[in-house]
């Protein structure tokens, strides 16, 4: 109470000391009076002791009639908190009106009531209040609380009915030339939450129309590319401006990246690093796509230099924000591990590997020198090397069967990794992802009974996973068996993964199966284009021989083959169309 007391806006001022020698003719200065009378000190007294006492309704009464005789925000701020901990959302509101009442001037009251009345449900109340605490917003900041404003209320219900108070409220800002282009994104922003993607995407349009240099309709845009490809051609054409915002580009390279557009993401990570060539992040990921589409020495090279700007000064200790060593550079030495590895080079390998001391990554790291080992032919000391780790719990013994399994797979131990996926299976019933990793084993085997099987068994546990419906679709589609349920199964993963270049692959393929070579042409060329993977080459290759567009064909081939000459699909598909490059 005594903080409460001192720190009111109208409590006693010192009185001044007089002159040490004053005119004869001045008269004294009278001291000033608190603002504090009996009746006001009463009141704080009985609703502070009410409060220590549990009884939140009795404080609340007392605190806010203290707060209307003397207008004072502290006060108002201080029973709505009451009210909110006592859980009476309308208790908090009926403060929060008295408050903007008493101060009408006062933004604070005007927030405080928009968010009590979106958060009690009462969204058609908001319409007033909110359109007043926009024109009350001094103009400079205008523009920044319009955009906040999907945000804020994505909580508030009904979606649509959100859209629709946006478009009321925003309507006299969209004419205004500060506020059109932020009026119409955060419009944008409402509608896309709406699930309107094309009313959403008509905003965003006219904002980067009224405004091509605004960052909003790009970041609005990239928000939309999942369900409206088009909008991709807004975010281009802000990009193409020399001013562009470099964060800007980094989130498009991450909305690429996530839809496993490898090579578009490179192309513009390279562009932000160009851009800034002393802000480490980019580096990061450039490296880790170039190690993705197996470029070993451009991912060396990105992550070498990451590691050169990432590292403090000599002396300190690599740190990120919170003090503790910076996840990121152990991310860079376990990829450059991985580099020294693929090319054969284990010591440098290691090397890296040692500068590894989370013991979070544990795991990691001890299932790359096991993968080391295997490649040197120490299968039993890798395996050895896996279970050797801590198993503290359920979660660790899972992990350290999966890591098993992947190190006996890198290595082609086919019939080893699915033994101890079996095993997997057996503790964990029903883990879609290590059934799923089990069918993937059980192909390799030549059991595409087993392996289908197995599949749906996934898809029953997890009908939204896209890569089970690719991978027995497209397992369907090799073999040359039916191939109408094939492509209905692809085409179902295409549904849930939009855009991802293998299950593009696959349809591609299925239709080449199929006899539809010029639809094949088109898709596999559109999967190609996202990810120059080795298997997607060696069918994008075949088709365009089958067409007799041979030049190509054997020039997909051997940037395929430069990118990973082991791939099997790759030396599959050379070998049975009898082709010498």
């Amino acid at each position: 109470m005594l903080a409460l007391l001192s720190g009111m806006a109208w409590a006693q001022a010192p009185t001044p000391a007089p002159p040490a020698a004053p005119p004869a003719a001045a008269e004294p200065t009278p001291p000033l009076n608190s603002a504090m009378d009996d009746r006001l000190f009463y009141q704080l007294l009985v609703g502070e002791l009410a409060l220590t006492q549990g009884d939140l309704g009795t404080a609340y009464s007392w605190l806010l009639d203290a707060a209307r005789r003397t207008r004072d925000d502290g006060l108002f701020r201080r029973s709505i908190d009451i009210a909110i901990q006592a859980r009476s959302g309308e208790q908090a509101l009926a403060a929060a009106r008295a408050w903007r009442l008493a101060r009408p001037e006062s933004l604070e009251a005007l927030r405080l009531q928009v968010q009590l009345l979106m958060g009690t449900g009462r969204t058609a109340e908001v319409t007033e209040p909110l359109r007043s605490l926009l024109d009350a917003t001094p103009l400079a900041e205008r523009g920044g609380l319009i955009a906040a404003l999907p945000r804020f209320l994505q909580r508030a219900g009904d979606a649509r009915v959100v859209a629709q108070l946006m478009d009321e409220v925003l309507k006299p800002h969209r004419e205004r030339t500060r506020t059109a282009v932020p009026a119409r994104v955060a419009q944008g922003r409402a509608w896309l939450e709406a699930k309107d993607p094309a009313r959403a995407l008509a905003l965003a349009q006219e904002a980067q129309a009224l405004d091509p240099a605004a960052p909003g309709p790009a970041l609005l845009a990239l928000e939309l590319m999942r369900e409206r490809p088009e909008a991709e051609a807004l975010l281009k054409a802000y990009l193409a401006q020399p001013a562009a915002e470099p964060a800007v580009r980094q989130a498009y390279a991450r909305v690429l990246t996530s839809s496993q557009r490898y090579a578009d993401a490179i192309a513009q990570l390279e562009l932000a690093v160009k851009a800034q060539p002393q802000e480490p992040g980019p580096y990061l990921t450039l490296g880790a796509l170039h190690l993705e589409l197996k470029h070993p020495l451009e991912g060396e090279a990105a992550l070498k230099r990451f590691v050169e700007l990432a590292t403090p000064p000599a002396g300190e200790p690599p740190a990120g924000d919170d003090g503790r060593p910076d996840d990121r550079l152990e991310q860079a030495w376990l990829m450059l591990a991985q580099v020294a590895e693929m090319r054969g080079d284990f010591k440098a390998a290691e090397g890296w590997l040692a500068r590894i001391a989370d013991p979070e990554r544990a795991l990691d790291v001890q299932t790359r020198r096991a993968t080391i080992l295997a490649r040197e032919g120490r299968l039993q000391e890798a395996r050895a090397l896996i279970k050797a780790l801590p198993e503290r719990d359920a979660e660790e013994a899972r992990a350290k069967l999966s890591a098993e399994a992947g190190v006996l797979r890198e290595v082609k131990r086919w019939k080893e990794a699915y033994e101890v996926l079996g095993q997997a299976v057996q503790r964990f019933a029903d883990d879609s992802e290590l059934l799923y990793e089990q069918a993937m084993m059980a192909e390799k085997l030549d059991r595409p009974a087993e392996m289908e099987q197995l599949l749906r068994r996934v898809i029953a546990l997890k009908p939204d996973n896209a890569h089970a419906y690719n991978a027995l679709g497209y397992s369907l589609a090799d073999r040359g068996q039916r191939l109408p349920e094939a492509r209905t199964l692809i085409a179902r993963a295409l549904e849930l993964a939009p855009g991802d270049p293998f299950i593009t692959d696959s349809l591609g393929w299925v239709e080449f199966r199929l006899g539809n070579r010029d639809e094949a042409l088109r898709l596999l060329r559109q999967a190609y284009a996202a990810r120059p993977d080795a298997e997607i080459g060696a069918h994008l290759g075949e088709v365009l021989w089958s067409l007799n567009q041979r030049d190509e064909a054997r020039r997909v081939w051997q940037e395929s083959r430069r990118r990973d000459a082991g791939n099997e699909v790759l030396r599959e598909t050379l070998a049975r169309l009898r082709v010498d490059l």
